[in-house]
């Protein structure tokens, strides 16, 4: 796929899907730094939105801000519990809203995630704005229809874009 440096690039990451993936893989976390410089390229980076969830752990006040640091806009949402402990934290809704809105502004949404819960936002937002959608993830764990369906797959699973914890 030809990527030129004039095309207006938007970087959406799912953190909570990479994050599980790069564990459950390689017991490593992920160097959203490289992760962010690797899928923008040589182009026009126009917005880098991470979305995270927010439980209670003192550690990840100090990793939303790195985050914020190489960055991203960090936008977070509260881990709901319910009653019986079940516990549900997704940005999947939030994500897809965004990623439309932004299509009729770019040429190019880069979705950073492998949930094939987001083919038919893939699938929308190609047949109806134009705007390229590219996915990155570990191939893995990546959806088989997100990988048939995206114009580009950027496949994280280097080791160049993990760290030990």
């Amino acid at each position: 796929m030809v990527k030129h440096p004039e095309q207006r690039v938007g970087v959406l990451v799912d953190v909570a899907n990479l994050y599980h993936s790069a564990r459950n893989l390689y017991g490593k976390k992920v160097n959203f730094r490289k992760v962010l410089a690797e899928v923008v390229g040589q182009r026009k980076l126009i917005r880098a939105v991470a979305y995270v969830i927010r439980s209670d752990n003192n550690d990840e006040m100090a990793f939303f801000e790195a985050l914020s640091q190489q960055g991203f806009e960090v936008v977070m949402k509260d881990l709901q519990v319910f009653p019986g402990g079940v516990k549900k934290g997704d940005w999947d809704v939030g994500i897809s809203i965004d990623a439309i809105k932004l299509s009729h502004k770019l040429d190019v949404i880069v979705l950073v995630s492998g949930d094939g819960d987001y083919a038919p936002l893939v699938n929308y937002i190609q047949s109806t704005t134009g705007c390229l959608v590219e996915v990155a993830g570990f191939r893995q764990t990546t959806s088989a229809k997100l990988l048939e369906i995206a114009d580009d797959f950027i496949n994280l699973s280097h080791h160049q874009f993990l760290i030990n914890h």
